[in-house]
């Protein structure tokens, strides 16, 4: 009757052995490390550069406790912040030459004091929000009218090229602020202008009037279009903080809208704020040339020469000299989008490009007088330009045109990433900045830990006095609740703040509500005269459907508050969702297995250890028995 199949036992071992195993790596704290990161979008770490890095340190007389590298960094782990500061001079000297076009960023980190054979599992501690790791914060205002100025901008550009290839004579373009003004010769002229906006530029509203002999049509961009305009940029702002982001090595930041033009950052565990604000503020742009194809230019080229007047020198991602005429074709501003994909002739990988109409129609021109010639693709930061591609023209390009060649498909990604990356959709500037130290994270972590601890061993020290040895299991299974909550949120790689760690306290006392119901329904039943093993089995069968009713209803409110909440609330939802499904499975399935591997082989069981047990005589009084 109260005996587990052997599977189910298994079951049991395999999870805590699991949650075990992920859970650990919470318990052995962070160490000092310094991390390499590339600087530019076009740098790649490699082997190569963990080599460089391996070999800098030893020649400084540095070894690290662990050298490790991932897709964006190599990260080097020391004993003691001694360590950590004299490793980051020495690559600092090693990897960055020129201090005004460094090609890594150095930056101090912390990363966990896991051993390897745990790293090797994939098994990482739970990443620690602002509030308990120390980090900063910071507040972005984003210039919207900016954005909307841009865009009404390339409008104007957009009108002006509609305008010329329907032949409408007469008009002249110019732009006012958000508004785009035409004015016309004619009545005519202005109809047909009318009818130009309404079929190629949804999101312009006109308005026309007569001044003098002059007509005059006035676009502006229609509210709703403004609206979608700025979620754009936001979002393309927000995508392209997340990128440079990476280069600090934050494990994971909190990057999020407030509002309908802020944006607010939070990096936990960064040291150096300076650093921060750099990067957040650094700018990228696209720029399209044609390569300088003459005598002079390749002889400059192949180093044997100067760079022809007109033209300037800049070398692409492998290091070799590209000659690239000084005007300026299109830029970033112009590109729409940029997708990797496979040429469905040849089946090679290719990046699609998309242009604005003004871009379109300049690439439609170039592309006819330089058919054959190379295009170069710069990318600038910080005033340094690199050659990203520099393919040959083979055909006439217009709006819509195709980038392939001798590339694999993660280099098609790479450079789809880099020509969409580019700068930001509008201005930003930091109107806040709160750093917390590392000191107060320290202190927040002690403080919800003993929480979390006094408030473990209080429920314990309860249930064993009250419910003796049933209280043991069900403190048993609240350890195991505490431990698999854990051990998920690892897996997860969740961020735990200090509402997180109030979730869990919670959870405690949620988790034992169903031992409770448990424990009292068994005693229901010896009290009316079921044997011990039928109370067993009747108290858990009996009070699964109560247990399931309530925590379906608790994690309703737990999902509303992961869907609609944010920040703060939706950290206590995640870990307040998780505690409940992980109470379930060890109130009920891991405490049964317990009860059963101490009493489901004894046959003639007669009394068991579950506190006091009230039974009712015929008379109307009581006698408590101690069972």
């Amino acid at each position: 009757m109260n005996r587990y199949p052997v599977w189910k036992y298994a079951i049991i071992v395999i999870v805590l052995l699991v949650g075990l195993v992920y859970a650990l790596p919470n318990f052995f704290g962070e160490a000092p490390a310094v991390q390499v990161s590339p600087a530019k979008a076009t740098v790649k770490v490699d082997a190569g550069t963990q080599a460089r890095v391996q070999e800098a340190l030893k020649a400084g007389g540095l070894t690290p406790d662990m050298l490790t590298m991932d897709a964006t960094s190599v990260r080097a782990r020391f004993a003691s912040t001694d360590d950590q500061l004299k490793a980051r001079d020495v690559l600092q000297r090693a990897l960055v030459p020129d201090a005004s076009d460094p090609p890594y960023v150095v930056a101090l980190n912390l990363v966990s004091r896991s051993p390897t054979w745990l790293t090797a599992l994939h098994a990482f501690p739970m990443y620690l929000g602002l509030d308990l790791r120390g980090g900063v914060d910071f507040l972005l205002q984003v210039d919207m009218k900016g954005a909307i100025d841009k865009r009404a901008e390339s409008f104007a550009g957009d009108l002006r090229t509609g305008l010329r290839d329907k032949n409408i004579r007469g008009s002249a373009v110019s732009r006012n602020g958000q508004t785009i003004e035409v004015r016309f010769r004619d009545a005519a002229s202005l109809d047909a202008a009318k009818r130009l906006v309404q079929d190629q530029f949804p999101d312009l509203a006109t308005v026309d009037s007569q001044e003098g002999s002059d007509w005059k049509l006035t676009a502006s961009i229609k509210p709703e279009a403004a609206l979608r305009l700025q979620d754009a940029a936001l979002k393309q702002n927000i995508t392209t903080l997340h990128n440079r982001i990476n280069e600090l090595g934050v494990a994971e930041p909190v990057i999020q809208q407030q509002g309908i033009d802020r944006i607010v950052v939070q990096l936990p565990g960064v040291q150096d704020t300076a650093k921060a604000k750099d990067i957040l503020g650094r700018t990228a742009t696209l720029e399209m040339r044609l390569v300088d194809e003459s005598t002079e230019g390749r002889a400059a080229e192949l180093g044997n020469g100067p760079v022809p007047f007109g033209s300037e020198k800049f070398l692409d991602r492998e290091g070799r000299a590209v000659i690239v005429k000084k005007q300026v074709l299109v830029t970033g501003e112009n590109l729409t989008d940029a997708q990797p994909g496979f040429d469905s002739q040849t089946q090679q990988p290719k990046v699609d490009l998309t242009m604005d109409a003004k871009g379109g129609r300049i690439m439609r021109d170039v592309s006819r007088d330089n058919f054959r010639k190379r295009m170069a693709m710069l990318i600038f930061e910080k005033g340094k330009g690199e050659v990203l591609t520099a393919p040959s023209i083979n055909g006439e390009l217009g709006n819509r045109f195709q980038i392939s060649g001798s590339m694999s498909v993660v280099e098609a990604n790479d450079l789809a990433l880099l020509l969409r990356a580019g700068s930001l959709a509008a201005p930003m500037e930091i109107i806040q900045e709160r750093t917390i130290g590392p000191s107060l994270g320290a202190d927040n972590i002690d403080k919800g830990f003993k929480s979390v601890m006094y408030g473990f061993i209080a429920i314990m020290v309860f249930m064993c006095a009250y419910y003796a040895l049933f209280g043991v299991f069900s403190s048993i299974a609240l350890a195991v609740n505490l431990l698999l909550l854990v051990a998920i949120l690892s897996m997860l790689q969740a961020t735990l703040t200090l509402p997180g760690i109030a979730a869990m306290a919670l959870a405690i006392g949620v988790a034992i509500d169903s031992n409770v119901l448990i424990n009292e329904r068994v005693r229901e039943e010896l009290r009316n005269g079921a044997s011990p093993q039928a109370a067993i089995h009747a108290g858990y069968d009996r009070a699964w459907g109560t247990i399931l009713d309530s925590n379906v209803t608790t994690l309703i409110a737990g999902v509303a508050l992961l869907a609609f909440g944010s920040g703060p609330v939706r950290g206590f939802a995640v870990v307040h969702c998780i505690g409940i499904v992980t109470s379930m499975f060890s109130a009920v399935f891991f405490s049964r297995g317990l009860v059963n591997f101490w009493y489901g082989g004894k046959k003639k069981l007669k009394t068991v250890s579950i506190g006091t047990v009230w039974r009712p005589k015929t008379d109307g009084t009581a006698v408590v028995e101690s069972k």
